[in-house]
């Protein structure tokens, strides 16, 4: 049996960190003169007590060099404790919420989902929304540095293509991180400080501005409003495409911009799939609702290109009920938001490289087919690409699709109809956040599904965010053995 103490000192560490963290709601709430900053007192009372407790009791663990099977332990187990404690202030708060739709509302936020339970956001109490906005910033950050630091190391889903990006972290893993995340933490606050600031300059209110930036950043799509960006107007939709495309691309290509070199962003293959695909889906729906749905030509581009980069970068915010669009609109939607983003920025669901990987081995094998005696290989940015990356690519898309079959027979089972279950489980399992159908679609919310059901599809976001393996892994019995 491994050694657990490295694991709860970084978990511990981070729950503090949390805990601290819930000053700036209370603050807020003091500030707006609204009385809920007791809540927010008792949270971090309580969140960092647990958390100081578990760091001092691991104190004397070495945190410097992880095993693999600590590196995934603590990657999960993060993913999994923190949301607990980001649910209490739900609980104890203006909401009052059940601790399933606190938790709930907890890792849609922390794994940058989207969804939510909640009604009544336009007066929900300053220090709440500015949680849920929080929430989704430390996610943000956080899922990038597990994208560039840990999972290429583990082997998770093909990431180890991007180990030849100069993030060697195997033996001194966490040490490598937090040189990682400083660098991208600097970009992250800046782009974060734009897009509040471009918000700010397009008509939203400073407090509006400041929480909408930390969920376009996050790609998370939490907004303030239960009408999500519905008549906030043009320019503040245009500002937030803007920065949703900026978000899902690699940060670690913003890091090297800041070098001094901004070859990397142009040449990087990745990157110019992403925009060619988002271009195309967005100028085909703007073509589809001036002819079909009678939408004027400004109207008709502003919404088609705000709600596809919002569903294909896995942010959630919605500017119109798509629903209203038909079903060739609705269909086109849902399978866009299985595309994702880049690797290594916030976006989620599969992401293009994997796509890019895909068709480029389907492209091998139908070359051998015609020519069995040639000697033909898979190639990425010119690059030939190792079978165990492969392989890795083709087991993520095959553990993907069973995952999210699986999870819609679940929710099915609780007495969901067909549409809800299946777009519910992709929903959460790509983190794309709003589904299909009046009741979880982009003019509804989850709160009128049964405890079951959202059990499930909490379960299902914090899998999805890991990209499936790292969480998986844990359930094996050769894990626990090693």
């Amino acid at each position: 049996m491994f050694d657990l103490r490295p694991v709860c000192h970084v978990i511990g560490l981070l729950v503090t960190a949390l805990g601290v963290s819930m000053l700036i709601p209370l603050l807020t709430d003091l500030i707006a003169g609204n009385g809920h900053w007791g809540a927010f007192a008792e949270s971090a009372a309580i969140t960092t007590m647990i958390g100081l407790l578990v760091t001092i009791a691991s104190a004397n663990a070495e945190t410097e060099r992880l095993s693999i099977q600590q590196t995934f332990l603590m990657t999960s187990g993060l993913w999994f404790v923190l949301p607990i404690f980001g649910a209490i202030p739900f609980v104890l708060g203006a909401t009052e919420a059940r601790f399933v739709d606190a938790f709930f509302e907890a890792m849609s936020g922390m794994t940058t989902t989207g969804s939510t339970v909640f009604t009544g956001l336009d007066t929900m109490p300053e220090g709440l929304l500015i949680w849920r906005g929080l929430l989704q910033w430390f996610g943000g950050i956080g899922i990038i540095v597990v994208a560039m630091a840990f999972l290429p190391e583990l082997r998770v889903g093909g990431m180890q293509i991007f180990r030849s990006e100069g993030f060697d972290t195997f033996g001194k893993i966490l040490p490598r991180a937090t040189e990682i995340a400083t660098s991208i933490s600097v970009i992250y606050v800046a782009l974060t400080a734009a897009a509040a600031l471009t918000y700010a300059a397009m008509g939203l209110d400073a407090f509006d501005a400041i929480v909408h930036a930390m969920t376009t950043i996050a790609t998370g799509g939490f907004a303030n409003y239960d009408a999500s960006f519905g008549g906030l107007g043009a320019g503040v939709e245009y500002t937030g495409v803007v920065f949703m495309l900026l978000a899902a691309l690699p940060f670690v290509r913003y890091v090297q911009l800041l070098a001094g070199s901004a070859t990397p962003i142009w040449a990087d293959s990745q990157i110019r799939a992403f925009l060619v695909t988002v271009l195309v889906l967005s100028v085909g729906m703007a073509i589809y609702l001036n002819i079909f749905v009678g939408s004027t030509s400004e109207l008709a581009i502003r919404k088609a290109l705000f709600n596809t980069v919002s569903i294909v970068t896995g942010t959630g915010y919605a500017s119109a009920d798509y629903n209203q669009w038909g079903p060739v609109a609705v269909t086109v939607l849902f399978l866009a938001g299985l595309i994702g983003g880049c690797a290594g920025s916030t976006s989620c669901s599969i992401k293009v490289f994997r796509y890019q990987l895909l068709f480029a081995s389907v492209s091998t094998q139908v070359r051998r087919l015609y020519a069995p005696h040639g000697i033909f290989e898979p190639r990425y940015e010119g690059r030939p690409v190792a079978d165990d990356v492969v392989s890795s690519v083709m087991a993520f898309f095959a553990l993907f699709f069973v995952t999210l079959g699986v999870v819609s027979v679940l929710l099915a089972l609780t007495g969901l109809d067909v549409i809800t279950a299946v777009s519910g489980a992709a929903a959460a399992l790509a983190n794309i956040g709003p589904g299909l159908g009046p009741e979880i679609g982009p003019a509804g919310n989850f709160a009128g599904l049964n405890d079951p059901a959202k059990w499930i599809l909490a379960v299902t976001m914090l899998i999805g965010r890991l990209e499936l393996m790292a969480v998986f892994v844990l359930f094996t019995a050769a894990f626990w053995r090693a």
